[in-house]
């Protein structure tokens, strides 16, 4: 068995999951410790067995699983993960690691924190986070991840995709209208996400898909957040794509964002790039 500690409330930590286990082809029993409300979603969860909870103390005692994987904070959310919690010895450990505001999360970390037999880093990392996971790691390394297949979510015009709380999905609403607005544009708009807000305009179609990170031909503009799957999953469609981050207590979708506009950035000036 595989057990992924998966601290966080929000879907990103299991579309994360989901895209890891696929691009390491886990075929096995997986266990997922999580307080995601999304957890109760077979389209997110699939066949996982979910353990409710921020801790480790659903597990039975003689669980022991083969393989211990921690998402994004490497001591847990709150710093509450410590060597010893279900890790024995001859557990192997993995950290997937993503950026942080590592200044608000270090103080955070117990005294005796988990070490890693390995680190999957999924993105390039602020300097202080990436020596302190050097540290306690055996092997560092990067891994591209790949998502498992999935159904294009086609429709005409603006694409819009969130699953965080309704005051934000209804201010990337407003932003996308903005924009068109801006560019003397009426498009057909879609809302993505999981629940629909209820003030939303009604000129503004909702739909409630998962995975949606694949669109269709007929999609003419992405607008998201940019959070780390976002980011990540839209990459291929950047020239289509437009972010608007919002503040996290340990994310930093700023950074983010001005890293994918600059990247973008990079290739629309290279020599070498040639139109598709």
């Amino acid at each position: 068995m595989i057990l992924c500690y998966a601290s966080g409330d929000g879907l990103g930590h299991l579309t994360r999951l989901r895209a890891v286990l696929h691009t390491l082809g886990v075929d096995g029993p997986v266990t997922v410790v999580t307080a995601s409300p999304f957890a109760g979603d077979p389209r997110v969860t699939g066949d996982w067995r979910i353990v409710r909870g921020t801790g480790v103390t659903g597990l039975a005692p003689d669980e022991v699983p083969e393989e211990v994987i921690v998402d994004a904070f490497p001591a847990g959310l709150k710093g509450e993960l410590i060597r010893g919690d279900v890790i024995l010895p001859g557990t192997k450990v993995t950290h997937l690691a993503r950026l942080l505001r590592w200044d608000a999360y270090a103080p955070m970390l117990p005294a005796d924190p988990p070490r890693f037999d390995r680190t999957f880093v999924l993105e390039p990392l602020a300097p202080a986070h990436e020596a302190y996971l050097r540290a306690v790691s055996d092997e560092i390394v990067p891994l591209a991840l790949t998502d498992p297949p999935s159904e294009p979510v086609d429709v005409d015009g603006w694409l819009i995709v969130h699953s965080g709380p309704a005051a934000e999905t209804l201010e990337l609403v407003a932003y996308a209208r903005d924009m068109a607005s801006a560019e003397g544009l009426r498009p057909p708009m879609t809302l993505v996400s999981p629940q629909k807000p209820d003030s939303l305009a009604p000129e503004v179609a909702y739909l409630d898909a998962y995975p949606a990170w694949r669109p269709g031909p007929n999609v003419e503009r992405i607008v998201t957040a940019a959070g780390f799957n976002a980011v990540r999953q839209f990459a291929p469609w950047r020239d289509i794509h437009r972010m608007l981050p919002f503040p996290r207590s340990l994310d930093d979708q700023f950074a983010r964002a001005a890293r994918a506009r600059r990247e973008a950035g990079d290739r629309s000036r290279s020599p070498r790039r040639r139109p598709a």
